[in-house]
């Protein structure tokens, strides 16, 4: 921001605010916009499709048929476990973990979930005030929790542990909601059963014990909004707050 003293506006093509120093742009009047509800969806779908390709070992069974190895009966894996009617718990239950939920709740899932205070529209759903007691419950942890002071390694050694060696964590939020180091040791010991990632700490890099274990974890590049309908409704959301700020107008979707 001293590089740019007549900065007016940061129109971030993103709904999480953890790039973006809040408290400096409302020092200074700037104004800032992001892009919420557009990617709500197709994040919501790949934390889905993720549990899904963990449970049921999808990549790990595409090289199976490609490499051959079905016709000879090479097949050594282990069987592949069910998603239906497992116990799904969610940390943060905004827009996009509220989405999750209903699509869980589509296969049969039972819902518990985390987040700052109980949610009253979301009774039919059980609140655990502690991540650790709710992972003890969970056979799928999903993460969809925005990344800030409080939630950074939210996602730690205890959690993971209460998860246990037969649960699965998905993380569609931000890469260091989870202590990736306890991750990664987890999944190597045996501690945690898998792991379904779209986003990484250190992103682009990714631990390379992470990818090594190709038949227990599933990696994405960060793309949890990344299909063509979402890009262009929220290009048209920044373009839209570019042209209401410089109009005079109300912010579409005013963060600060």
């Amino acid at each position: 921001m001293a590089a740019l003293p007549k900065l007016e506006i940061v129109s971030s093509f993103s709904v999480g605010m953890d790039k973006i120093d809040l408290g400096k742009c409302k020092e200074k009047g700037i104004r800032v916009s992001n892009t919420p509800d557009v990617l709500t969806d197709d994040v919501a779908d790949l934390a889905i499709g993720l549990t899904l390709a963990v449970l049921r070992k999808l990549p790990a069974s595409d090289r199976y048929v490609r490499s051959g190895m079905w016709k000879k009966g090479e097949f050594k894996m282990l069987l592949y476990f069910q998603f239906s009617g497992k116990s799904v718990g969610i940390v943060g239950l905004g827009r996009i973990g509220q989405a999750i939920a209903t699509r869980a709740e589509g296969f049969g899932c039972k819902i518990s979930y985390h987040s700052r205070t109980p949610k009253p529209e979301s009774s039919n759903y059980t609140y655990y005030p502690s991540v650790v007691d709710l992972a003890a419950h969970s056979d799928i942890l999903v993460v969809a929790c925005a990344l800030t002071n409080e939630t950074r390694h939210i996602i730690n050694r205890e959690v993971i542990d209460a998860l246990g060696p037969r649960g699965v964590l998905v993380n569609i939020a931000r890469g260091a909601t989870v202590d990736e180091p306890e991750l990664v040791s987890a999944l190597v010991e045996g501690r945690l059963g898998g792991a379904g990632l779209d986003v990484f700490e250190n992103e682009p890099n990714v631990p390379e014990q992470l990818i090594e274990l190709d038949e227990k974890v599933v990696l994405a590049p960060h793309a949890g909004s990344g299909t063509e309908e979402t890009r262009k409704g929220m290009a048209d959301l920044v373009v839209g707050n570019l042209v209401a700020h410089f109009e005079g107008k109300e912010l579409l979707t005013p963060v600060v």
